[in-house]
């Protein structure tokens, strides 16, 4: 298969990263966000990032310049409804998550596939109020932050998916640079299952908020480990209020399996929103 036109829904982070690595694939990419004028400034903040790839030499201007023709933000009701590829990657609520799909199963063709960048929640329950036409054309696309570096793609298949939909698009992110593995619809998958442990063992030797033995865990797992970065590094960039979020989802579905237990830090720091490096502050402070 070739994927020219995509739609990504959500323009956070996650979304803005993913839209770039669309774009940077050539791609025709439409931006969606429930607020519109943010969707516009991750438009500009896109065109800021590749704007510095042209300063550091790693792209073509006259390349850039004709990438920024091909990405726009639209509303809902304006997108492509012939699109190839639509990625959901809004906030982690299961709810609105299901009601923005049945939305998209009336608005989209019927060979568009949908997928959403969850990072916890099961494909098949999110797929199960689609049309069986739909269902067989969705999957998860799980990418990792920053999507533009991060060469990871979990592709997971709900009971329904078409799976040689799923293989086709495993090996067009693979031709593409990404390394793309097909993954069970278990919760977490396969990196925020593991990962559970890495952040929820981290906490529990930490306590409560120490500073020192903050940056003494991050040095040991980073200097010993070989981690490119430590556990308290890692929630920051990904978000303390994200991290929070799928530990509890991971957490409740394996029927509170105490080592998949949230810590109350983690609690502790959202409620105080210290979200991290998005918000200057979390386990550490970013000027």
């Amino acid at each position: 298969m070739d994927i020219k036109n995509v739609i990504v829904i959500g323009t956070g982070t996650m979304g803005q990263g993913i839209a770039q690595w669309f774009l940077q694939q050539n791609t025709t990419v439409e931006m969606v966000d429930a607020n519109y004028d943010f969707a516009l400034k991750s438009m500009d903040r896109i065109h800021e990032s590749l704007d510095s790839l042209v300063a550091k030499g790693k792209l073509e201007a006259a390349l850039v310049s004709d990438l920024k023709k091909k990405l726009s933000v639209k509303k809902l009701e304006e997108i492509n409804p012939k699109a190839d590829l639509v990625i959901e990657a809004i906030i982690e609520d299961k709810e609105i998550k299901k009601d923005l799909f049945k939305k998209l199963d009336e608005l989209m063709d019927q060979n568009t596939v949908l997928a959403s960048n969850t990072s916890s929640f099961p494909i098949t329950e999110m797929a199960k109020d689609l049309s069986a036409g739909r269902q067989k054309k969705f999957l998860g696309l799980h990418f990792f932050n920053p999507a533009t570096i991060m060469k990871l793609v979990e592709v997971i298949n709900g009971l329904e998916t078409d799976r040689s939909l799923s293989q086709e698009i495993l090996k067009w992110f693979n031709s593409k640079g990404k390394v793309a593995c097909l993954c069970g619809d278990a919760p977490g998958f396969i990196v925020n299952r593991v990962a559970r442990n890495f952040y929820g063992e981290s906490l529990r030797a930490v306590g409560h908020y120490d500073l020192e033995k903050i940056k003494e865990v991050d040095t040991v797992m980073r200097e010993v480990g070989g981690f490119k970065m430590g556990p308290f590094e890692l929630m920051d960039l990904i978000g303390i209020d994200v991290n929070l979020s799928v530990t509890e989802s991971v957490y409740r579905a394996f029927f509170d399996e105490p080592r998949f237990k949230p810590h109350r830090l983690q609690k502790e720091m959202v409620d105080g929103k210290r979200f991290g490096r998005k918000t200057k502050k979390g386990f550490y402070i970013y000027e």
